[in-house]
C-alpha cells in the first residue's frame, strides 16, 4: 500500500525526486503505509478506526473515548479551519486524553477561519499527537471495513528514518482493546462542580446560575458538551472520578446519575463500575448513560457486550427511536455494543442503528433508568438527540413528584 507522487506539472520524471517519506503507520500483519509526518516525532500503538465526520476534528480529537486509538478521518481536507480553545472536548487536562494519533489524506493547509487561534499541525505537537498524511485513506477505509479495525503504530521521524522490524514486532505484540481498561488515564482526580452552559454566537459559554436538579455525572471520561447540556437543562452538576463508591454517590442526594462516555473494553472497567451501578439501580434515583455509561449499564441489568468489527465513528449515523418512531441522525465514536439478544425481559430496546442494526438504546421498565450508544450531546454532530437531556430531566422532575415516567 506504498503511495508515489506524480512529478509536478511541467517537470520531467526523471527530474522529480519524491520527497523521503517521514512517517509510517505499520499494521500487525506486516502491512506498511509511507507518509509524511505531522504533529510530534516518535511512535504510539494503538487500534486503527475510520471517523466519516465532515467537521469537529478538534472535537473528535479531544474525545477521551479515542483513548488508545488511530484515527483516519476519510474527509480529505482536515485542519482547513485551525483550532481554538473553545473547542477542546476533554475535561481532564492534566491527563492527555483522546486520540494516540491521527491519519489525513491531504496535507494540513493554513487556517481560515475567525476563531482560530493555532494551526492544526502546531496543535497537535502541543498535545503530543502523532500525525500523518499523503496516504490513500479510502484504500486504508476499505481495508477496515474488510478486515476489521487493526491494531497499529503510527511512527514519525523528521530524517525519515526508521527501525522497521522493531515497529512490526511492536504493532504485533500489542494486545489490542479487548480487555483493556483505559478509563483511569482519562478520568479526574478528584470532585468537582460544572456550572458552564453552551457556547452561544456573540455570547460566548454561559453559566448555570439557578438549577432545578442535582446530577451526579460518574466521569468515565466525559466530555464537556454533556457537562453543557445537563447545566443548560436545569441542573447543578456534581463530577465524580470514575471509582467513586455507590454509597458516595448517594450521600450528595442527587435528583439523577448520569454515566458518561469513556474509552476501552466495558467489560473490564465494568470489574470495578458495575457493582456501582447495580446499586444506583437499586435505590431508584433517575440514571442516564452514555456510550460507555450505556454499554456497562447493559452488563449491569444482565446483558453482555461484543467487540464490533469496525465500530461506529462519524456524524452522520442513522437510529430510530423505537419509543416514537422518529429517525435522528447522530454522532457515533464506540467499537463495543450492547449485545441485544442477551438483553433480560426487565430491558426495552429503545434505538436501532439504520445501519447495521445494533442497539443504540435501552431503559428498564422497572425503574427510571435509560441509556444510548451514541453521543446526544452533539460535539461534533447534529442535534438531533438534544431531546434526551429533556427526557432524563423529565424522568428527575417526576421522580421529585412522586409520579412514574414510562419510556419503555
Amino acid at each position: 500500500m506504498t503511495q508515489s507522487k506524480a512529478a509536478p506539472a511541467g517537470i520531467s520524471g526523471d527530474a522529480w525526486a519524491e520527497p523521503k517519506p517521514t512517517a509510517l503507520l505499520v499494521l500487525a500483519d506486516g502491512t506498511v503505509l509511507e507518509g509524511y509526518g505531522l504533529g510530534v516525532t516518535g511512535t504510539a500503538v494503538g487500534e486503527v478506526c475510520f471517523n466519516t465526520a465532515m467537521t469537529g476534528y478538534e472535537e473528535i480529537l479531544t474525545d477521551p473515548s479515542y483513548a488508545g486509538q488511530i484515527i483516519t478521518f476519510t474527509f480529505p481536507h482536515i485542519g482547513n479551519v485551525g483550532t481554538n480553545e473553545e473547542d477542546i472536548e476533554s475535561v481532564n487536562m492534566a491527563a492527555r486524553p483522546g486520540a494516540c494519533g491521527v491519519i489525513l489524506h491531504s496535507a494540513i493547509t493554513p487556517q481560515s477561519n475567525y476563531r482560530a487561534t493555532r494551526n492544526l499541525d502546531d496543535w497537535l505537537k502541543s498535545r503530543g499527537i502523532i500525525g500523518l498524511c499523503g496516504i490513500d485513506t479510502r484504500a486504508l477505509t476499505a481495508l477496515i471495513r474488510e478486515k476489521g479495525m487493526p491494531n497499529a503504530v503510527i511512527a514519525h521521524a523528521a530524517d525519515g528514518k526508521f527501525d522497521l522490524a522493531a515497529l512490526k514486532k511492536e504493532a504485533a505484540s500489542w494486545p489490542g482493546l479487548v480487555g483493556m481498561d483505559l478509563v483511569p488515564m482519562v478520568t479526574s482526580a478528584q470532585r468537582f462542580s460544572w456550572d458552564e452552559t453552551p457556547w452561544v454566537w456573540g455570547q460566548g459559554f454561559g453559566r448555570q446560575s439557578n438549577p432545578d436538579f442535582h446530577v451526579v455525572a460518574v466521569d468515565y471520561g466525559i466530555k464537556r458538551n454533556i457537562l453543557r447540556l445537563l447545566a443548560c437543562s436545569g441542573c447543578k452538576v456534581t463530577v465524580v472520578p470514575a471509582k467513586t463508591s455507590a454509597e458516595d454517590i448517594l450521600a450528595l442526594k442527587p435528583d439523577g446519575v448520569f454515566l458518561s462516555n469513556g474509552p476501552g473494553d466495558p467489560a473490564a472497567t465494568g470489574e470495578y463500575a458495575v457493582p456501582v451501578i447495580k446499586k444506583l439501580i437499586d435505590s431508584g434515583t433517575p440514571t442516564f448513560g452514555i456510550c460507555l455509561g450505556h454499554q456497562m449499564l447493559g452488563i449491569a441489568v444482565g446483558g453482555k457486550t461484543m467487540k464490533m468489527h469496525q465500530g461506529h465513528h462519524g456524524a452522520n449515523h442513522p437510529v430510530k427511536d423505537l419509543t416514537t418512531g422518529k429517525v435522528e441522525i447522530t454522532s457515533m465514536n464506540h467499537g463495543f455494543s450492547v449485545d441485544k439478544d442477551t438483553l433480560p425481559k426487565n430491558v426495552t430496546q429503545t434505538h436501532v442503528s439504520l445501519f447495521d442494526g445494533s442497539n443504540c438504546g435501552i431503559a428498564l421498565k422497572d425503574r427510571p433508568v435509560f441509556s444510548v450508544q451514541y453521543h446526544p450531546e452533539a460535539s461534533p454532530g447534529p442535534r438531533d438527540s438534544h431531546y434526551l437531556f429533556t427526557r432524563f430531566v423529565d424522568m428527575m422532575r417526576q421522580a421529585k413528584n412522586g409520579t412514574k415516567r414510562k419510556i419503555a
